[in-house]
């Protein structure tokens, strides 16, 4: 049996699920499994929670968070398992019994049309483990007091990076630097960029 990597009730997950139109829980599906293949950077959880709502399906944030997670676990699981679209029914029905027969027609379908796209990205992916960068922000600022920072009146640079990591979650990364450390890090971006050119 399946146990699911989040500290929640898959029935209550399923059941969920179970309230969508097919069309509008096949979309969810598909938009995973294209993440899944590496085409899209994360599987955007508030469009979806919008998307739910616009059916008539009213699930908070959590609630939709928990059906992307929970369905984004069993095709990883797939994947890694190289299962095939039967297997992972079977898998399905052992890990919850409140699946609902046109919701298991959904998976069986999408997995059987992308399976061996999900498992070739999958085995890429767990050989470079990385994340994608989604976005980056900055700001200059000024430290002006400090317990413990001895530079004082001095400009620095605060990064905050939006990456999506190898299972779709967005994370956030910050980190400040001096001028100087900004220079350096400009100047490798731009290396970077004329080698790009050159490809």
């Amino acid at each position: 049996m399946i146990i699911m990597e989040l500290s929640t009730d898959v029935d209550a997950v399923v059941g969920n699920i179970g309230k969508l139109p097919s069309e509008v829980f096949s979309e969810t599906c598909h938009e995973i499994l294209l993440h899944l293949q590496g085409k899209t950077s994360a599987v955007d959880l508030v469009e979806n929670c919008n998307k739910f709502q616009r059916a008539g399906v009213n699930l908070d944030w959590k609630s939709a968070q928990d059906v992307i997670r929970l369905l984004s676990f069993h095709f990883r699981s797939a994947a890694k398992s190289k299962l095939t679209a039967d297997h992972l029914i079977t898998r399905l029905g052992e890990a919850s019994s409140k699946w609902t027969k046109p919701a298991l027609q959904v998976v069986h379908q999408l997995w059987t049309e992308n399976a061996s796209f999900v498992q070739a990205h999958q085995e890429a992916q767990a050989m470079a483990s990385i994340g994608q960068l989604v976005d980056i922000q900055w700001k200059l600022g000024m430290a002006v007091s400090s317990d413990t920072c001895r530079f004082l009146n001095s400009p620095y640079i605060s990064v905050l990076m939006k990456i999506a990591d190898t299972s779709g979650e967005i994370t956030y990364k910050s980190f400040e630097m001096t001028v100087l450390q900004f220079k350096n890090f400009f100047k490798q971006f731009k290396e970077m960029a004329s080698v790009l050119e050159t490809v």
